[in-house]
């Protein structure tokens, strides 16, 4: 469309020039000195698409690669809010190599966690996980890297299931985990246990006091048999003996999501959701020309994360799921998206050196390494990094 002919169109050509020299100069400016830029300016986050990803206007944060740093990690596995399940080092992983990898975005750099400054900032405020043990994971890192800078501050913990609640008494912040493996409500009908797709206002009563939420879910999906919380799933008044698990989880996400946008005051409420984390299972992922006779069955033995800026596995299709619901939200929830920072990182599970299994099992490593779950210290210290960079910068 020709402008309308004004005498301001004669100063076009060089407001043009003066706006390809000022790109120019943006472009050369360092995106860690943008994101440092943004410190004491809260982000809304949640009017973004989850297309774009955390940050990518100023530093792409989840692209990236593992370098090694010797300052790691920031606290030790004696925290007292780390579950044995979790304590690689306390029940004998004999390597520590693993907890000295920092995740270094492509083109910046992270602001390091501070304990003391999460406090201040949420000074009063309630944060709340909710979701499966990979949520639990996350917490408890959370908890531990908040302590390891304010030891002397006084904390109360309270465990209970569902709800599991630590409080830095001083600053009055709360820090809990909410455990609903499928987000969705399971009800207990005449003997059965109906996982209820269309209902979440059970759990959901228990979430709209915090400020800040985080959810998950994935794992469970796929779970069968002994191995599943339902004996039956209910949707639209119809009873499923089973169905497609991808189907079902959407179902239940968009259930969440209709939630989420109905009950969640998002002027004073930040919403994550943790993206997929990923398993390691199976060599072939990560090893070239791996087979079924490999000698490697799973992720015991290995001790560094995989090189590179992608992982060679395929992408998980319940991160379809995921991104497609997210995109129809009202109000996007913000996405953080590990998964691909995760998969690089075949040396960060539990394997045999989990406080849940038995002697006779860490004997079976072939059968019994935990693959699923992370170390702590260890991977989800980083997801709170960048769950600390999207809160406050």
């Amino acid at each position: 469309m020709t402008p309308p002919r004004s005498p301001t169109h004669l100063f076009l050509p060089l407001f043009l020039v003066l706006r390809v020299l000022l790109v120019s100069l943006q472009w050369r400016t360092s995106s860690s000195a943008i994101l440092m830029s943004l410190k004491n300016h809260r982000i809304t986050h949640h009017s973004r698409t989850p297309t774009l990803r955390a940050n990518q206007t100023t530093c792409p944060i989840f692209s990236g690669t593992w370098v090694r740093d010797d300052s790691l990690p920031l606290y030790q596995y004696t925290c007292p809010f780390v579950d044995p399940e979790f304590n690689c080092q306390m029940y004998g992983r004999p390597d520590s190599g693993y907890l000295k990898y920092r995740w270094k975005p492509l083109n910046c750099e992270l602001p390091r966690f501070s304990g003391v400054e999460f406090l201040e900032r949420m000074r009063g405020k309630t944060v709340m996980f909710v979701g499966d043990s990979l949520g639990k994971n996350q917490w408890e890192s959370l908890a531990c890297l908040i302590y390891a800078d304010t030891p002397q501050t006084h904390t109360q913990m309270a465990r209970g299931d569902p709800l599991s609640t630590l409080k830095f008494v001083d600053y009055g912040v709360t820090i809990s985990f909410y455990k609903a493996r499928y987000l969705v409500d399971i009800d207990v009908v005449q003997g059965r246990r109906v996982l209820r797709l269309d209902d979440i206002s059970g759990n959901g009563n228990a979430w709209r006091a915090a400020d800040v939420l985080s959810f998950n879910t994935g794992h469970w999906w796929s779970h069968t048999g002994s191995l599943q919380e339902w004996d039956v799933m209910e949707s639209g008044g119809t009873y499923y003996q089973d169905m497609d698990r991808g189907v079902a989880m959407e179902r239940a996400l968009r259930t969440w999501a209709k939630w989420v946008d109905a009950n969640v005051d998002r002027t004073r409420t930040s919403v994550f959701f943790l993206a997929i984390s990923p398993t390691h299972y199976n060599p072939a992922e990560w090893s070239a020309g791996a087979t079924a006779s490999t000698t490697a069955k799973n992720c015991y033995g290995e001790t560094v994360p995989m090189s590179g800026t992608a992982f060679p596995g395929e992408y998980l299709e319940q991160m379809s799921v995921i991104d497609e619901v997210l995109k129809d939200m009202h109000s996007p929830a913000y996405l953080l998206d590990i998964t691909m920072l995760s998969a690089l990182r075949k040396d960060g599970h539990p394997s045999i050196y989990s406080g849940e299994l038995s002697p006779q099992q860490r004997a079976r490593p072939d059968r019994y390494a935990d693959c699923s779950h992370w170390c702590l210290p260890g991977l989800p210290d980083t997801w709170n990094q960048l769950f600390y960079t999207a809160l406050f910068y």
